[in-house]
């Protein structure tokens, strides 16, 4: 069984010291609000954290769908107690949702994400950008996937734009109900290989993985006729066994998706902005009314679109609030900025004032 969910030499042998301590290997391929249910050697079983696992573990280290786990199994009971969690090799985080303003981990140890968003009239390419730079820092491959298109009148054009921003990333345009695309997206997922679909309720994630499977594994909900937003379907987080053997884990639809500690997602989905950034005159320049800045020239030139700069700009102050909140230090510099360019603003007015009389 340990195989089929993924098992691997580079997991066995992370797993040396569990095994020697009589514990069982297990993967958690349901999660649902602290309680899960684990493949292990001994067959799937229920399973719990032990109290020393919740009263040591950091908020981000608690078990999530496709982490690998290290358990003591009551087989008779078709139970286990999870101990130790095993290093992951991708996790994908964002920031909860609410006040506490911590982080949330959504899945762990995946090789693709799926960034699945329909066409139709909530498709937000503002929103694909966001998944990306999250997708991009989680360690694993980013596609786009664009459901429903048989439901759309001009796909192709939605098509285009969600390339516009994709760079480098695949899209891939499917229909559960003509095939359309399905098998392209089946060619991506390989044996033994897990896959995380991500995406806001409603843009058919269930019902993709249903079209993956051939069967209904899944179930699915409709869509809203007055704004074309979805419903929640999946309340829970579930890894699923494809008939190719590919391991595909569906998540509940996010309504946002904050950014948590993902410098580096965000430059990696922002790739055409951080290279005209680097070809600027100024190695600190601000892309405002700076000589020999590129960003600018790209924005005037129409080469570089408005929005997605206002966008890049809207997830780096979102990054360096995070920081600010986290680093006593960095909210007195920023203070000290703020007032600086206050000074400067109120110097101009009193300039321009001055000019006008």
């Amino acid at each position: 069984m340990l195989d089929t969910y993924g098992w691997s030499e580079t997991l066995q042998r992370q797993f040396t010291d569990h095994a020697a301590r009589g514990f069982a290997p297990g993967r958690v391929i349901v999660q649902q609000r602290g309680l899960y249910r684990l493949a292990t050697p001994q067959g799937e079983v229920s399973a719990e954290p032990s109290g020393k696992f919740l009263h040591e573990a950091l908020s981000g280290d608690h078990p999530v769908a496709g982490d690998w786990v290290a358990c003591a199994v009551r087989e008779q009971e078709g139970a286990a107690t999870i101990h130790h969690l095993l290093p992951r090799s991708s996790v994908f985080i964002r920031r909860a949702s609410g006040t506490g303003g911590g982080s949330q981990v959504v899945a762990a140890n995946v090789d693709l994400v799926l960034l699945v968003a329909s066409l139709n009239a909530d498709l937000s390419l503002r929103r694909l950008e966001r998944y990306l730079a999250t997708a991009w820092e989680s360690g694993a491959q980013p596609v786009i996937v664009l459901t429903k298109a048989d439901a759309c009148e001009d796909a192709q054009a939605l098509i285009a734009q969600v390339e516009s921003i994709a760079f480098g990333v695949p899209v891939h345009a499917v229909s559960a109900v003509t095939g359309q695309g399905v098998a392209q997206v089946s060619n991506l997922l390989a044996p033994g290989k897990t896959a995380v679909l991500l995406g806001s309720s409603g843009v058919g994630k269930s019902t993709l993985v249903n079209a993956l499977a051939g069967v209904e594994l899944m179930a699915t909900g409709g869509v809203r006729e007055d704004d074309a937003k979805g419903r929640h379907t999946t309340t829970h987080r579930e890894l699923v066994v494809l008939p190719t053997g590919a391991l595909v884990l569906d998540t509940p639809g996010m309504r946002e998706l904050g950014l948590w500690d993902a410098d580096e997602g965000v430059a990696a989905a922002f790739g055409d902005i951080e290279a005209l950034a680097a070809a600027c005159r100024f190695r600190d320049c601000g892309h405002q009314a700076e000589p020999g800045c590129a960003v600018r020239a790209a924005l005037d030139r129409g080469e570089l679109d408005a929005g997605r700069w206002r966008s890049y700009g809207k997830l780096q102050r979102e990054l360096a609030h995070l920081d600010r909140r986290d680093d006593p230090q960095a909210q007195v510099e920023n203070r000290k900025l703020w007032i600086q360019r206050h000074k400067a603003s109120r110097q101009r007015l009193k300039h321009r004032d001055r000019e006008a009389y």
